[in-house]
């Protein structure tokens, strides 16, 4: 199966979308602590979604993670656990950042890191520079930044012309504005959140031995995700521990709550599927992945742009950018066409070098 970048282009954008719906569903969720709806969903995410995916895409998945080298699991799990930590600070970042900032150095970092880093350490930069059709894709790269820190001015605009109208004489959070931590936690988040991509990377012995196994080309990245996505659930797993002790919350999984009874039915249903439709973003970033050809380390920037892109489409859908003023509507749009812009630019690239 020849590679189809355009093709792999259009499943970046479905595991886009998915990242950008799963937290729809969780938002309706009642009487449910964060900490509660979040392990609970991250079940599905990180554990359940990865292993009924794997088993059902690939073949003879059991023999080959368990033949697979030891040193490449450890990675692979360790990446995905970092990876955790730079989701877990990612909140922090917005705290003593901002909206605007902490998205430009955060998300930025994460998109550069994450897509030049691999080629980096594996020593194969060059080698990929000196491909046809791989300066489209570097400024493909480039388009991306600048529309992340587009999107992350009209965010910031937005902030505080809602806190204006509101009567809020401070954008939320400004009173904890810290420029020195705020920048420390921002690149310490933006770095580890690449750390998935990296884990990703490291997995490629594991795809060599899935198709060996006879698994087609679409799904060979399926069981590296369970053993990335497992760092992942460690990591979460632990913080939410923490926090339901602290809050005294486990109750709330059997409907012990204050201040009525909490759906359990329902928050469990929109608990799955909100976890479920995070885990697809992985589903189709390892799909079209697999179709970028030489190119394959752009996909980490095709996936958080279609991220960013899906989101801010989300935020419109959802009256989230009412009553703001033309000129921040009209940045979000620029911010959102550039996204797209970037998307084909690599995609030409990519189809150059195929």
């Amino acid at each position: 199966m020849n590679p189809n970048p355009l093709l792999g282009v259009l499943f970046h954008w479905l595991g886009g979308l998915s990242s950008a719906s799963f937290y729809v569903p969780y938002k309706r969720i009642r009487l449910w602590s964060w900490e509660i709806f979040w392990l609970t969903g991250g079940i599905f995410s990180w554990v359940l979604a990865p292993w009924i995916g794997a088993f059902i895409g690939s073949k003879d998945l059991i023999h080959v993670l368990s033949s697979a080298p030891t040193q490449t699991l450890l990675v692979c799990y360790l990446c995905g656990a970092g990876w955790g930590f730079g989701g877990l600070t990612f909140g922090l970042t917005m705290r003593y950042l901002g909206l605007s900032l902490g998205m430009a150095v955060a998300l930025g970092l994460t998109t550069v890191i994450g897509t030049l880093g691999p080629p980096i350490v594996q020593g194969t930069l060059g080698e990929v520079i000196a491909k046809h059709g791989s300066q489209y894709t570097f400024i493909g790269i480039a388009v991306v930044i600048v529309g992340i820190i587009v999107v992350a001015m009209a965010g910031g605009a937005k902030e505080k012309q809602l806190a204006s109208v509101s009567g809020d004489a401070q954008a939320p959070d400004r009173g904890e504005f810290d420029l020195k931590k705020g920048l420390l936690i921002a690149v310490f988040s933006g770095v580890m959140s690449s750390f998935f991509s990296f884990g990703l990377a490291a997995g490629d012995p594991i795809r060599a031995a899935t198709a060996a196994a006879g698994t087609g080309p679409l799904w060979v990245g399926l069981p590296v995700l369970c053993v990335v996505l497992a760092g992942g659930f460690t990591t979460n797993f632990l913080w939410c521990l923490y926090l339901i002790a602290k809050n005294k919350s486990a109750g709330e999984w059997t409907g012990k709550v204050t201040g009525g009874k909490a759906p359990l039915l329902a928050n469990y249903t929109l608990a799955a599927l909100g976890g479920t439709l995070w885990y697809f973003q992985f589903f189709f970033y390892t799909m079209g992945e697999s179709q970028m050809g030489k190119f394959g380390f752009s996909s980490w920037t095709l996936h958080m742009a279609s991220i960013i892109l899906f989101s801010t489409l989300w935020g419109f859908a959802l009256k989230e950018w009412k009553g703001t003023a033309s000129r921040t509507q009209f940045l979000v749009w620029l911010g959102i066409g550039t996204l797209i812009i970037s998307t084909v630019i690599i995609g030409i690239g990519n189809m150059l070098a195929a």
